[in-house]
């Protein structure tokens, strides 16, 4: 669809500019009249680069921005205006406006942050819808950004640890290029008079030298797929939950992310059912609320089984992502009259098992670069040196 740029009137008399997707100008205008405004001139709006997303900084402080606002009760579309009034980024501030455009013109939430989903994370219009339906809006923000800083720890984790060994195997890299490049080559001769004797790993060693630039090109290319793959996958919900299942995959990294799921999880089902809401509704809600498909597709699943009459551990069985436990835990609330106090403790539980696999992943993470740094170099010394000890020891026969 294309998208118009628009001047309208509210039914208060207020001049609003903004834009709409519409198939042609006569649907645009339709559109805005659904919405309650007087229109004034539509124009097909000039071509614009892809939205790129809010930087991870920037996002967590206009979450806590937000939330401080919305607690204070102020209405969300002045609170929007509000936060982009303290925002020093001029795309930012102007995404922030436009948002505040879109509500005060009779826009849904979900559907106001759905048409910027390129600039903010996955799911975050449900995450504010479930707030607003619950009454709970501060709450849920709040709650959002301290499960957000467990994610922002662990890539400053892997970020530390990996920083140094990545340097010292650029370096390796470069230093062995120029090996490959101009010494292996001098050695060629010699290792030739050796014929068969030469061991198999000077062997594979000279066939590199003869291909390591065409070795970089691949691994460039390779790398330069992998972004674009992340980048196409991020752009569909079927896309999201493959990059899911190979996070939920990796070894401790994996559990680090899961974990940290089911306490965001856990946190926003304990504030709906504070809120009054049924089970059902409370689990498509919470798992909007985590921002992940996964868990969004699954609770859906299991919210439809128990509206069918099963309860809330048979309604649970087959789920690969959320653990049998959070299932007994919650009926057992339940029958007890105590499922907000479990829900709050699977959730300090999970919490404090994220934080845990942080530690074992921060004391993992350097000890393994090292010694595949160690052993790329010390492979390449050895396969070079191999001849010659080879050498020696027929000469001592």
């Amino acid at each position: 669809m294309a998208v118009f740029e628009y001047q309208a009137l509210t039914p208060s008399g207020r001049l609003m500019k903004g834009t709409v997707e519409a198939p042609d100008p006569s649907r645009a205008s339709e559109v805005l009249a659904e919405m309650k405004l007087t229109v004034q001139s539509v124009a097909q709006a000039p071509s614009t680069p892809r939205r790129s997303p809010i930087g991870r900084n920037e996002f967590l402080l206009f979450n806590q921005q937000l939330a401080s606002i919305t607690k204070a009760g102020i209405p969300l579309e002045q609170g929007l205006r509000q936060v982009a009034a303290d925002v020093q980024t001029r795309r930012v501030r102007r995404l922030v406006n436009a948002l505040a455009d879109d509500l005060q013109a009779g826009m849904g939430v979900e559907e106001a942050f759905r048409r910027r989903e390129g600039s903010f994370p996955p799911l975050y219009g449900q995450i504010v819808k479930a707030g607003i339906c619950t009454g709970r809006l501060s709450e849920m923000l709040t709650s959002l950004n301290r499960h957000l800083e467990i994610g922002s720890q662990t890539r400053r984790i892997i970020f530390d640890a990996t920083a140094y060994p990545l340097v010292v195997l650029a370096m390796a890299a470069v230093l062995l290029t120029a090996v490959f490049r101009f010494v292996i080559p001098s050695f060629v001769p010699i290792f030739a008079d050796m014929g068969e004797h030469l061991p198999s790993l000077t062997r594979w060693l000279m066939v590199a030298a003869d291909h390591v630039f065409f070795f970089w090109l691949v691994v460039a290319a390779a790398v330069g797929a992998l972004m674009l793959a992340g980048m196409v996958l991020r752009t569909n919900p079927q896309g999201r939950r493959f990059k899911e299942s190979v996070y939920l995959r990796v070894p401790v990294l994996g559990r680090v992310y899961h974990r940290s799921l089911m306490a965001r999880l856990t946190d926003a089902m304990a504030m709906l059912i504070e809120a009054g809401l049924d089970m059902p509704a409370c689990l498509r809600l919470a798992a909007g609320a985590t921002g992940s498909e996964t868990l969004k597709q699954q609770c859906e699943q299991v919210a439809q089984r128990i509206e069918q009459g099963c309860n809330f551990v048979e309604a649970g069985q087959g789920c690969a992502v959320v653990p049998q436990l959070f299932f007994y835990s919650v009926q057992l609330g339940y029958q007890r009259n105590e499922l907000t106090d479990n829900l709050r403790s699977l959730s300090e539980m999970y919490t404090q098992q994220a934080r845990t696999n942080q530690t074992r992943l921060q004391a993992m993470l350097l000890p393994v670069m090292l010694i595949v740094v160690g052993g790329i170099i010390g492979t390449t010394i050895t396969a070079m040196f191999l001849p010659m000890v080879s050498f020696i020891s027929n000469l001592s026969k």
